[in-house]
């Protein structure tokens, strides 16, 4: 067994605790034994089938057991997984599982269809399996060696400025260091029990379970917050000691009647990211879960996590994210390239073992992402966030360089939605911004001008959007103008519009 690896830490767990449950979902328990039986099995299917050495197989799954099976059988068989959203539409599927070339797609029976349509018209993408039927009949493959930590583990996609998806590559390493330093910081150990709520799809929930599997532990898998009573139930009946939450996660849950008062002696630690919580957000969580500790983050899918904020300095330092994790450097520097002096303005540079190879097929915004360190070969990430520190070294997020929203814990483009808008017969102009929201962390705003004589409505057009994009993607509300405002060069004052956006909607809005 290679170390180092997503996998040397499943067959570790496995054969440390094998009578241990690894994974809880609504219709099965897997102990580490089944979870690791499980995975050979389905690795040695894919090898079966074609699936070789840096290969990339898609995960399209919802939060199960059976989603954890098909990463970790990725990974043995040598191949590197892709998790994809299992609510992108058929567009988005198709132009993802292209772009990556992948060979075969793991999908559930929910999204088949969808899988399915898309297939029809790759050349690469040769076979599609459904987790809950019977596995193709195919003669075992062949052992794929010994997988490295030097090989090809994931490609995790994220969006740029231009709305268009970038596949970060990393490695074994990569991912494995990543999830030893947050293991580390947070101080989890094979008793926990973690609730995750949060998409497998998503570089936060997918490294719940990579940090689970790490240290032995349990994770319970549930799909969303759509059901808010459900998440209750399970954080008693499961004896959870671990929520990880973004802030739409908290919103729901310090807003239900009585949680404050129910007995949860078991949940010793919450972890925030994908936005920042405000002040009075933090004391309705703690007063929600007086007993447990609080860690606020931040990171980026690029890298996963850059800091994190000791729940012994959120009291003193509410608005900051922290300091780096162990065993990573993060300092700011302005447009020159030098170190700025605490409280001044400048970019957040990162520089670790987490740092992504590049963009998949992307050299030349790769070269704009990642550039030459100190020393041959080392490489220092730019965050492309706006950053300040204060004498103590403690990291505050000032906002971005580009226009990236985060809603729900989400990385949300601009562009995609705008593109999305433009596509209809008399629509106009469109601006779409992102404003602070209790709820979401940041709220999605559509501005658009329609062409005289239109019949769409904002209801319509966020209809529209709704058909078109992911659930967290679909603008909180649409704005519509005569003209959208002008700066003195001709393009859209998006400034000017975001400024708007945190006003009461007006009447032509949805």
């Amino acid at each position: 067994m290679i170390p180092g690896t997503l996998d040397s830490d499943l067959r570790a767990s496995a054969a440390a605790r094998p009578a241990h449950t690894a994974i809880v979902d609504a219709d099965q328990r897997l102990t580490y034994r089944e979870l690791d039986e499980r995975v050979d099995q389905l690795a040695q299917q894919l090898r079966g089938l074609g699936v070789a050495r840096g290969d990339r197989v898609a995960v399209v799954m919802r939060n199960s057991a059976d989603a954890a099976v098909a990463i970790y059988a990725i990974g043995r068989a040598g191949a590197a997984f892709v998790p994809l959203n299992a609510t992108a539409k058929e567009h988005k599927l198709r132009h993802l599982l292209g772009h990556c070339e992948a060979g075969a797609v793991i999908c559930d029976r929910g999204v088949y269809e969808r899988v399915r349509v898309v297939s029809e018209n790759l050349e690469t993408l040769r076979d599609v399996i459904v987790t809950d039927e019977p596995l193709p009949a195919v003669a075992a493959g062949s052992e794929s060696g010994d997988v490295l930590d030097v090989d090809l583990a994931a490609i995790i996609y994220t969006s740029g400025s231009t709305g268009l998806p970038k596949g970060a590559v990393f490695l074994h390493r990569n991912m494995h260091f990543v999830a030893g330093s947050i293991v580390a910081y947070l101080g989890l150990h094979a008793e926990d029990r973690i609730l995750c709520v949060l998409p497998l799809s998503h570089t936060y929930g997918l490294y719940q379970l990579i940090m689970t599997v790490r240290v032995g532990a349990t994770i319970v898998l549930e799909h969303g917050m759509t059901m808010p009573g459900r998440v209750v139930e399970a954080l008693e009946r499961e004896r959870i000691t671990v929520l990880p939450g973004v802030p739409t996660v908290w919103h729901v849950l310090v807003s239900l009647q009585g949680l404050a008062e129910r007995d949860l002696p078991h949940l010793r630690l919450l972890t925030n990211a994908g936005a920042a919580l405000s002040a009075s957000r933090v004391r309705d969580v703690h007063r929600t879960f007086p007993n447990a500790l609080l860690f606020s983050m931040y990171g980026q899918t690029e890298c996963k996590r850059v800091c994190y904020l000791p729940p012994d300095q959120i009291e003193l330092r509410p608005d900051s994210v922290g300091v780096a994790i162990p065993g990573t450097e993060a300092w700011i520097e302005d447009e020159r390239g030098r170190e700025v002096a605490a409280g001044e303005i400048g970019e957040l540079m990162v520089r670790g073992d987490h740092v992504m190879q590049g963009y998949w097929r992307d050299p030349e915004t790769t070269a704009r992402k990642i550039k030459p360190g100190r020393f041959p070969g080392d490489r220092v990430l730019r965050s492309g966030d706006l950053f300040r520190r204060d004498e103590d070294g403690y990291l505050y997020f000032v906002g971005r360089t580009d226009d990236i929203i985060t809603s729900r814990g989400e990385k949300v483009a601009p562009g995609e939605i705008e593109r999305v808008l433009y596509a209809l017969d008399g629509v106009h102009e469109v601006a779409v911004a992102g404003v602070p929201d209790e709820r979401l962390g940041e709220a999605v705003i559509a501005h658009v001008s329609l062409v005289a004589g239109c019949a769409h409505d904002a209801r319509s057009l966020r209809r529209h959007c709704a058909m078109h994009l992911e659930d967290f993607m679909v603008p909180k509300r649409v704005v519509i103008h005569d003209a959208l405002p002008k700066t003195d060069n001709g393009k859209i004052d998006r400034l000017l519009l975001a400024k708007q956006s945190v006003e009461p909607a007006p009447a032509a809005a949805v």
